[in-house]
């Protein structure tokens, strides 16, 4: 167990605006911990702790049709059986509450603690101290020193490394306030400005090598301390809500007061401050506690603002985090400080703020307590069902009302341990400038409406489907209106702090529905969907492959184009669609044909792609697969068939664990096996090794190429992957619409929703069909 904590948090927090809820909600899977962590700071307490989270997964098993002489005579018997396993999985819980919760805390930890294993407890920091008799005596825990500022970096590290949208720019005047920034591969280095009592700079150029190469006595202590002598306020929040209302030109003085306008000569604009509090010393009359609160807040942070751009010019550094109580997520010393940088580096630099600025002392702490588990060789995943997100200012209840509902406040974050490590796509043209969404919807406020919409109206028909997928459970009913309450209120939380959780995006909605289905053990509802479907499908493959073979090279190529997308209109995650397949059990492969858009496509490169197989065969083409049934079996396999007849070796890339009715790797394995067993071409391929299975290492119905299993990006590698096609609306349109490859690309998709394709300028059913090759003068192929 490990304890850090400091002088970080002397004042209370502003954007953590805190939720009340039940102890037994926020400290969850107690019974299960295994190590905890404690960062104490001035105000606000930080616990970490690791437990262990069983819940329901979805497993395929192949039934033994070894017997039967073909596929098509095991009619009646399912293709596989589906079991619902437990598995074990690691979580960290972060918990963040005021100071003054801190016993209450600590007694319900020692209530419910089960596991006893932890001895001691790694302590840092001021605030540590102050409750060090406390914790040893409620915890029975010994308390043993660990240092601050390693705890820190180490936290640092690991929320830049594991969460995408963890760092952001702040645009007080923007559509958006939060603009949030791709994670660069490598993190280092980069400077991180704690601003404490006073402010210290450090270099971190690896996960252990950290420096401290500068720092000053003027920091949010200076802030506090001068605004209480010129203020009378004693409360650091009171005096930043004072310094928001006020107007700091009534105190300095500007260049304008001096030379009655610019300074043109020397570059100097008329509105800047050429003297902080300069009119205090030639003028008589009274000054406002709210302009002078402002205009000590523009000193301080210009003055570390000027600080951070020389280091940062010293060491050749662009990446330029801050932190420490004086930021801690409010809006106006985040303001001064980004204006404070942009003035002084001419917007080469940019501020860059931290999401989970405030847990990473905690996180540090934790990670040195638990480095015997080498936590840092794993991938991790926030948890949205269990995370309370980036919170914006507002008023809260007084800690005497909280304590009379039973509630206090309190901000979360879970992270989830990945069982494999996540890398990017080595054929990423440029992994630092890859965006994996096509839309942010926290800027794009129409688009936001209108998704957010989609998934309310959605939930109905989603719990319907949860519940239908565990018939034989009698309890599933009532699982199934808490995952409605939850899905619903984080839904709502989202229309009002659409920040919360980063970028907001239609990958991050489906993303924390998935999560929550999970919470409340639903980990495949469709699973009994994909059977039926895959069932269905495979009965038609040869027919399928036998009518395409009849016909000439040209119609064979268009036919199979068109069999791959009229496949990928059968997709349960859109409206459109399920409520086809919901009335009318009949639809099939033809009828999703019929209903394709004649060409010419909305989107339309099929011209250039058949240009394209008139050349040589590709060495190997990675293709990310879509749905279960009609879509891998009659749309993707005729199509690869193709390829491989061609000598194109073919990796299908599939989801790792389930999300709508999204093939999984596991069932694709069974699905492979069994078209095999009908189809030479495909058996040969197999056997030869020239058709690959590899799971792609998400859980999502879209795709994220900087996030991918590790196995799969070495397979990309060494195989000389020089075409990539990404099919399907999650993966080609709401994300990876814009995505720059080092190779050949095709993106295919058929629009199964109107509004969006009237966005793109298209009806319900449009096609786009993207072949993209990257220039030449680029030096690729």
């Amino acid at each position: 167990m490990a304890l850090s904590g400091g002088a970080a948090d002397r004042g209370s927090h502003s954007m953590d605006k805190s939720i009340t809820l039940p102890p037994d909600e926020i400290f969850r899977n107690l019974e299960n911990a295994k190590r905890f962590a404690i960062d104490i700071g001035g105000s606000l307490t930080k616990l970490a702790y690791y437990s262990t989270v069983q819940h329901k997964v979805a497993k395929v098993r192949s039934f033994d049709h070894s017997a039967k002489v073909s596929l098509l005579e095991t009619d009646g018997d399912p293709l596989y059986e589906i079991s619902v396993q437990e598995e074990i999985t690691a979580r960290l819980h972060f918990i963040k509450f005021e100071n003054a919760y801190i016993e209450t805390c600590l007694d319900f930890i020692k209530d419910h603690l089960v596991n006893t294993e932890t001895k001691v407890i790694k302590a840092t920091g001021g605030g540590a101290y102050k409750f060090k008799d406390l914790v040893e005596k409620k915890l029975k825990l010994k308390v043993d020193k660990e240092d601050e500022m390693t705890c820190l970096i180490k936290g640092c590290n690991f929320v830049l490394k594991n969460i995408p949208h963890e760092a952001f720019v702040y645009a007080k005047h923007a559509d958006s306030e939060f603009r949030f920034q791709n994670t660069h591969p490598d993190i280092f280095p980069y400077l991180l400005i704690n601003i404490g009592s006073g402010v210290s700079i450090v270099k971190v150029e690896a996960e252990d090598k950290f420096e401290r190469i500068g720092g000053s006595s003027i920091g949010g202590g200076t802030f506090w301390g001068l605004g209480a002598l010129l203020t009378k306020t004693k409360r650091f929040d009171e005096l930043l809500q004072l310094a928001s209302k006020g107007q700091h030109t009534n105190v300095d003085m500007l260049v304008k007061d001096i030379y009655g306008g610019a300074y043109g000569s020397l570059g100097l604009t008329g509105d800047l401050i050429a003297s902080s509090f300069g009119k205090s010393a030639t003028t008589d009359k009274e000054f406002s506690k709210e302009d002078m609160a402002k205009s000590l807040l523009h000193m301080i942070s210009n003055d570390i603002g000027q600080l951070a751009c020389l280091y940062a010019k010293l060491h050749n550094l662009t990446r330029v985090y801050f932190g420490g109580f004086f930021i801690r997520g409010h809006p106006v010393t985040m303001h001064t400080i980004t204006y404070s940088i942009n003035f002084f580096t001419k917007g080469e630099v940019q501020a860059l703020f931290l999401r989970h600025e405030g847990y990473l002392g905690a996180i540090g702490a934790f990670l040195k307590g638990a480095e015997e588990d080498n936590p840092n060789q794993y991938s991790w995943e926030e948890n949205y069902a269990g995370s309370s997100g980036l919170m914006s200012a507002s008023p809260e209840l007084n800690p005497v009302q909280r304590a009379r509902s039973g509630t206090f406040p309190f901000d979360m974050l879970e992270m989830d341990r990945l069982d494999r490590q996540l890398v990017n796509l080595p054929l990423l043209q440029d992994p630092t400038s890859y965006i994996p969404d096509t839309v942010d919807l926290t800027e794009d406020a129409l688009a936001r409406e209108y998704w957010l919409y989609c998934f309310e109206e959605a939930l109905d028909g989603v719990v319907k489907r949860a519940i239908a997928s565990q018939k034989d459970q009698p309890e599933a009913v009532e699982r199934a209106e808490k995952f409605r309450q939850k899905y619903r209120h984080k839904v709502q939380t989202l229309r009002h702090q659409p920040f919360a959780y980063g970028s907001l995006t239609v990958r991050s909605l489906l993303d924390t529905r998935e999560h929550c289905l999970n919470e409340f053990n639903f980990p495949d509802p469709y699973s009994k969907i994909k059977q039926k479907e895959n069932d269905m499908a495979l009965k038609y493959y040869l027919k399928v492959v036998t009518s395409v073979e009849e016909l000439s090279w040209e119609q064979r190529q268009f036919t199979l184009v068109k069999g791959l997308l009229a496949g990928n209109v059968f997709d349960w995650g859109a409206k459109a669609v399920s409520d086809v397949l919901e009335s009318d059990p009949e639809f099939g492969f033809e009828q999703a044909k019929q209903q394709l858009q004649e060409r010419p496509w909305l989107v339309d490169a099929y011209n250039q792609w058949i240009e394209r197989l008139k050349g040589p065969p590709h060495k190997c083409a990675l293709f990310f697969v879509d749905n279960s049934g009609i879509d891998i079996i009659l749309g993707v396999f005729p199509f690869i068939r193709e390829l491989l007849v061609r000598g194109t070796e073919v990796v299908l890339a599939s989801n790792s664990g389930p999300a709508l009715n999204d093939v999984t790797n596991s069932e694709l394995q069974i699905l492979t096996e069994k078209i095999a067993a009908m189809d030479p071409v495909i058996h040969a391929a197999l056997k030869e090794d020239r058709l690959a299975l590899v799971q792609n290492g998400s859980s999502s119905p879209c795709l994220d190429l900087s996030r991918l299993d590790k196995v799969l990006a070495t397979v990309v590698r060494e195989r000389g992957t020089d075409l990539v096609i990404i099919e399907g609306m999650g993966r080609a349109i709401h994300t990876n619409y814009y995505a720059m490859l080092s190779c050949e690309s095709l993106k295919l998709a058929v629009i199964k929703n109107s509004w969006l394709a009237e966005r793109l300028g298209g009806k319900i059913f449009s096609v786009v069909f993207k072949y993209e090759v990257p220039s030449k003068a680029q030096g690729q192929h």
